[in-house]
């Protein structure tokens, strides 16, 4: 039974703080609220069943609702932090952020007072933390920020927002110049295993005009976390980023609150009037995480084995990253999407795309022909395009675009070499600048090209030598 609160006993006064004329310093008033914030008792239950990733508790079920937290004593010492999911037959059903080994029947569960926050600062940049905010990469503890930000944020309303700003400059030419990304859009990058989507990302963190980036890795191969950092970020990437991760190895609340905790550091950032560039690899295994979850809540499966609360999620992930309330900051997002069996219709592929601002399609095929980023600009398109851009630079894009056009559509007469030359001039023309085209698209993973000078390479592959050309 839980014993009386503090406040409430009579033989014991509650505290008065006794009045200081002197200032109190930042850091003090900030231990002194998180110590008036702690409890005067404690709430807990017992465990009375364990069923595969589903921990039952019984005695607490009123004091708990879905999201809420508790701690879970083991046998042998440990706290495991739960989540609660559900409830059955009067029973709170919890799952796990760590390992269940030594829960029995009868441990405690102990209820964990406020709503899970995080509190960022500056200091943070550099560091690679988990998803409970924790830092992993053995540079020391964290400082804490100045005000916490919720894990599970509510995005701004769509009546307050501000609308997308300028041009961002991402530092890949096949991007800037065909798929132009405007500060507070949100893109999706399509593709299989294998194609390059880790170098794309590392590029973008690299290269990007963005103040700050924060990269959400989510479900990674742990032998691959190391790699990104040293080799594909670099020290020049990650000075201006924040890295959170969650292995594959790891529970699948922990995967999800990486993808929450990820958008909630954005979002500190966002509210300080900086713009910021947050990467997500991948949103396919936060839906993976997800339908873990919901089916061993007994959601029922739909398309692909997906619950209902996958395509719930989503929306509410996604919509976090946009343009701020007017006077702050953005978040410009780029979400990767790994689409299973190089299927780019399969259910969550289908459902992110009609979410975002524009997609941008990474094709195995191309990556084979050793084309790098394997961007398929025709399957590609960016939303905030043709209205961000001069019309010069719309005219000068869609002659590109519809000279590659003609030519994927008579690739494989040309191949075979059933095209005759003359046949159709727009062919021919397509033929001729093909060459040109396909070495502008490629680009090193340690190449950077801005915004301007984009356009005029490709202005110059047209013989327009001066870009932009003067009015007559």
């Amino acid at each position: 039974m839980p014993l009386p609160p503090v406040a409430g006993n009579p033989f014991r006064p509650p505290r008065q703080r006794p009045r200081n004329s002197k200032a109190v310093p930042a850091d003090v008033a900030r231990l002194i609220q998180e110590i008036d914030a702690l409890p005067g008792y404690s709430r807990f239950g017992r465990v009375t069943a364990v069923l595969g990733l589903m921990v039952e508790v019984g005695g607490i079920e009123k004091e708990l609702s879905v999201g809420g937290r508790c701690i879970v004593e083991t046998r042998d010492g440990r706290h495991v932090p739960c989540e609660v999911v559900g409830f059955r037959q009067g029973r709170a059903m919890l799952m796990p952020l760590g390992a269940l080994d030594g829960v029995g029947l009868g441990c405690r569960a102990l209820v964990a007072d406020g709503q899970p926050s995080v509190f960022p600062c500056d200091a943070w940049l550099g560091r690679v933390v988990n998803a409970l905010g924790e830092p992993v990469d053995g540079k020391g503890p964290l400082p804490k920020g100045p005000r916490g930000v919720p894990i599970r944020n509510a995005p701004p309303s769509a009546h307050s927002r501000a609308r997308v700003g300028e041009k961002l400059d991402l530092g890949i030419r096949a991007i800037n110049a065909f798929l132009t990304c405007c500060r507070g859009q949100r893109m999706g990058i399509f593709a299989g295993s294998g194609v390059g989507k880790s170098s794309v990302m590392s590029m973008l963190a690299r290269f990007s005009a963005a103040e700050i980036a924060v990269i959400g890795l989510i479900g990674e191969r742990g032998r691959e976390l190391q790699e990104f950092i040293t080799e594909d970020l670099g020290e020049e990437g990650l000075a201006r980023s924040i890295v959170v991760c969650a292995t594959s190895d790891e529970a699948p609340l922990m995967r999800r609150q990486a993808a929450y905790l990820t958008l909630s550091v954005a979002e500190y950032f966002r509210d300080e009037g900086r713009d910021v560039l947050c990467m997500m690899d991948s949103v396919t295994r936060f839906a993976m995480a997800q339908r873990e979850i919901g089916l061993s809540a007994g959601e029922p499966p739909t398309t692909k084995g997906y619950p209902p609360t996958v395509f719930a999620e989503l929306p509410r992930l996604l919509e976090r990253a946009g343009p701020g309330v007017a006077g702050s900051g953005s978040i410009t997002g780029l979400f990767t999407v790994l689409v299973e069996g190089d299927d780019h219709n399969e259910p969550i592929a289908d459902a992110v795309r009609g979410i975002l601002d524009g997609h941008i399609v990474l094709e195995r095929q191309i990556g084979e022909r050793g084309r790098y980023p394997a961007i398929n600009i025709l399957r590609s398109v960016s939303r905030t395009m043709p209205g961000c851009n001069t019309p010069m630079e719309n005219e000068l894009v869609t002659h590109a675009r519809r000279l590659m056009s003609s030519y994927d559509n008579m690739a494989e007469m040309i191949r075979l070499g059933a095209y005759r030359k003359g046949s159709d001039p727009q062919v021919d023309e397509a033929i001729h600048y093909n060459p040109a085209l396909e070495t502008f698209l490629k680009q090193g993973k340690r190449e950077a090209t801005d915004l301007a000078t984009s356009y005029s390479m490709l202005a110059a592959i047209f013989g327009i030598e001066e870009w932009p050309p003067q009015q007559q």
